[in-house]
């Protein structure tokens, strides 16, 4: 008997101690890996999500302002056009000034496709994939999964037709089950591959381009026609170019784990 407690005590000692989990930022949350059925399945049945860590909050103007004064080829009048529209930060009241304390506080928003991915980039971070950022926004705030949820597809529906002249500050949205906050109703928000779902005249195959996401014919090959809210997400990047900037697109990053 005390032969075998040594033994098994001596097992103990010298096994291989768990991997340890990748620490995530303060600022993020960590998005555990899983599958999840997009919008269009493409010739996938599901789709792999490896764990990644994804901002709890939309990018603010303030620190979008901190990161234009350290990169000043990315400030108002600064930026190529081949980067960006010319209402690029048109609302900020100067190119080093973001407005009031309350305005601080709200996404940037007029921020292109390439702007975003430097800001992310300068953090050493990126932007989310779409499935990353679907999957993440599957969540409500007790469920990891409430695509079947019809109440919270209505809850969707409303949030997205609330007209907002301002987005609002960042944290007024709902903090889903991952402990994200903002994902719906607040801004959209760019993602790495936006332009990765081209949906053709005949609305079963990518490759044209993007409208009929907009129309009866988008659901053609959807896995869920009732999920009207992510049609209505497909459908706006599906309208992006790298170098559009609008008052109701913003930002988050995520990072590898």
């Amino acid at each position: 008997m005390r032969a075998l407690t040594f033994s098994l005590l001596l097992a103990l000692a010298t096994a291989a101690p768990a991997a340890a989990e990748a620490p995530v930022p303060p600022a993020m949350a960590r998005i555990p890996a899983g599958r999840y059925v997009p919008l269009f399945i493409n010739g996938r049945p599901s789709v792999a999500v490896e764990a990644f860590a994804l901002d709890r909050r939309p990018v603010t103007r303030a620190e979008y302002l901190a990161f234009v004064r350290a990169h000043p080829r990315w400030r108002r009048g600064r930026v190529s056009a081949a980067f960006a529209e010319r209402n690029y930060l048109a609302s900020w009241a100067a190119p080093l000034a973001v407005g009031t304390a309350t305005d601080a506080r709200r996404p940037v928003t007029e921020v292109s496709w390439f702007a975003a991915r430097a800001y992310c980039a300068a953090r050493g971070a990126r932007l989310p994939t779409t499935d990353e950022w679907e999957y993440a926004a599957l969540a409500s705030e007790t469920s990891r999964n409430a695509s079947r949820d019809a109440a919270f597809i209505t809850r969707l529906l409303q949030l997205y037709h609330t007209p907002r002249p301002v987005p609002p500050v960042v944290g007024s949205g709902f903090r889903n089950a991952y402990g994200v906050r903002d994902l719906h109703g607040v801004v959209w928000e760019w993602v790495e591959d936006f332009n990765s779902l081209l949906v053709s005249d005949d609305s079963r195959a990518t490759g044209g381009r993007d409208h009929p996401l907009f129309c009866a014919a988008g659901v053609v090959g959807a896995t869920d026609p009732g999920n009207y809210p992510a049609f209505l997400r497909y459908g706006f990047r599906a309208a992006l170019q790298g170098r559009t900037t609008v008052g109701s697109l913003g930002f988050r990053c995520a990072q590898d784990l």
